[in-house]
């Protein structure tokens, strides 16, 4: 399950993007075999609040498109994607500036949808392991955004 907040009213969310995003998220625990009963918090802020974030979290006195917080470690993810199923599977939480979204999606040229649902999937891929500090980890971690998004007809 996947728990929205709009925690902002700069941008309008709608209800389509929502379940656009549960869709996803379906999609993305099937394909890393993670059950479906697994929870991930999603919030939607704004630039004065991912940048408040960034900068306790992460020492970065500035704003961001996507904070991911995961729960678990590498060897725990692959216990659960293995079958060791724990009673509960809280993956983290996904921190997303709309305004940041939204100002990305003028700058590379394409929807705001397809930018937010991006940021989404960056973001839920590092909630289940995966990660782009060394080039091959980044060049993979691309491949599977952009197949991700191909799936969902949100390509540039």
């Amino acid at each position: 399950m996947i728990k929205i907040n709009n925690e902002q009213d700069k941008i309008v969310f709608v209800k389509e993007d929502s379940d656009i995003i549960e869709k996803i998220f379906s999609d993305m625990l099937d394909s890393e075999n993670i059950p479906s009963s697994a929870e991930v918090s999603l919030v939607l802020t704004d630039n004065a609040e991912i940048q408040e974030l960034n900068k306790e979290y992460r020492n970065i006195d500035s704003a961001t498109d996507v904070l991911s917080f995961p729960i678990y470690e590498e060897t725990e993810l692959k216990s659960i994607k293995e079958g060791n199923i724990p009673e509960q599977i809280l993956l983290g939480d996904i921190v997303i500036s709309l305004e940041k979204a939204e100002e990305q999606s003028k700058e590379f040229g394409h929807s705001f949808k397809r930018e937010l649902m991006y940021l989404f999937v960056h973001g839920m891929l590092h909630l289940l392991g995966h990660d782009h500090l060394e080039e091959d980890e980044k060049k993979e971690m691309r491949s599977r955004e952009e197949a991700i998004l191909e799936k969902f007809s949100l390509t540039r």
